[in-house]
């Protein structure tokens, strides 16, 4: 399929697919004779886990650096990003990611604290 149908076949654009293959996040699809970038379903069922991820608050910065191991989700949308033994890279994005949001809710908490003293609503 032309890249118009596999974006919609997606639920994302043209120019979020042209994006995650230039980010290395999409490998580059097969063309044809005339250059066009043709997808099959292994690439729409790519586009549909990245998307998912970046919902669940990772970065495309985030992917990038797992970007490789993005087609485990793919091959099994059941798996879980679980730490094997040793340190992986996924666990590690995760891990810092968390953190991040973790210390994003305490900033907000201590922001809405801030004004509900300030406007008597404590």
């Amino acid at each position: 399929m032309r890249i118009g149908d596999a974006a919609a076949a997606a639920g994302t654009t043209p120019r979020a697919l042209r994006f995650y293959e230039e980010r290395g996040l999409l490998p580059p699809p097969p063309r044809t004779a005339t250059g066009q970038r043709r997808y099959g379903p292994d690439e729409v069922a790519h586009v549909r886990v990245i998307r998912e991820l970046l919902a669940l608050g990772l970065t495309v910065q985030d992917l990038r650096g797992v970007a490789d191991r993005i087609q485990l989700l793919v091959d099994d949308p059941q798996r879980r990003c679980t730490r094997a033994e040793g340190a992986s890279s996924a666990s590690g994005v995760v891990e810092r990611r968390l953190a991040a949001i973790d210390a994003e809710i305490a900033r907000l908490r201590r922001l809405r604290d801030r004004l509900a003293q300030q406007t008597g609503q404590a």
